[in-house]
């Protein structure tokens, strides 16, 4: 049974992520933090730590991609995640005896219309799985959390509403990091890192070797180089293994013409039409 690491408490939705990837058949290691999450792995008390990198109403992941620069790992597959939040409350409340609900502000924000439907005041909290282990232990009248179905199993809270965030397209994407690389699948995605040259047409120049091959990109982000201000990195995943021929040439002519390329893996991925994008 693989070991497998994630940022946050049980019933997070890291922790449904990881039971969706590996079909329950998993032992759950909870980690404070990123830097917990990766130093496990480098430590060899888990097999695989679970990094969420972006949420496709939020954007991007605060200090994730950082920590895929920072560390010689390698993503060994990619997991996207239907997020859903559920109302719990203490066991015999009904939603007319909530007066406030807390969660974690980004999770409060996906069902403010909820809230404001209900008239329903809101109380930032640190984490959604948090504010559900923090009311069962410490019950308060009239409050209730806003936390996964599983939160709720876990920590003895009554679901009074399930689905109740504001729009359905609410996927967080996750990246399975690990040792080594893995086999190939029949789709799979690159991601790599670079920097370009400081010159015109440098980027554009990076880009359009994707274009001569016929690769397609998923995903184009740039961020800061922390060593260097003002000159950005660029994430960049793109559909292929780099053991096809295609993309062996366009990794050997990044090489050429940037001044920085970092491979963060070939793994398998999953299909944007099979997770209803």
């Amino acid at each position: 049974m693989p070991k497998v690491a994630y940022q946050g408490i049980p019933g997070a939705n890291s922790e449904i992520a990881v039971r969706q990837h590996f079909d329950n058949d998993v032992d759950c290691v909870p980690c404070q933090d990123f830097n917990h999450l990766f130093d496990a792995l480098h430590g060899r008390q888990v097999d695989y730590s679970l990094l969420p990198v972006e949420n496709a109403l939020a954007g991007s992941v605060s200090g994730a991609y950082e920590m895929l620069l920072d560390h010689d790992l390698r993503i060994q597959a990619e997991v996207i995640l239907h997020v859903h939040h559920a109302l719990l409350v203490n066991r015999g409340t009904a939603l007319a005896d909530l007066r406030l609900v807390r969660s974690h502000p980004q999770a409060l924000m996906q069902c403010s219309r909820f809230l404001k439907r209900h008239g329903l005041d809101s109380e930032g909290w640190y984490d959604t799985a948090g504010s559900a282990r923090d009311l069962a232990e410490s019950p308060q009248d009239g409050i209730g959390v806003i936390a996964t179905e599983l939160a709720g199993d876990l920590y003895g809270l009554d679901i009074l509403e399930k689905h109740i965030e504001d729009e359905q397209f609410n996927y967080t994407r996750f990246l399975l990091m690990g040792h080594g690389d893995p086999e190939p699948a029949d789709y799979n995605k690159t991601s790599i890192v670079f920097a370009t040259r400081h010159r015109p047409a440098a980027l554009y120049e990076c880009l359009g070797e994707f274009a001569k091959r016929d690769l397609n990109l998923t995903k184009l982000e740039s961020r800061p180089r922390r060593n260097r201000p003002w000159e950005p990195l660029f994430y960049l995943d793109f559909e292929g293994h780099w053991q096809e021929p295609n993309c062996q040439d366009v990794l050997t002519q990044l090489l050429q013409l940037t001044s920085f390329v970092k491979m963060l893996g070939s793994y398998p991925a999953v299909k944007s039409d099979t997770v209803g994008m």
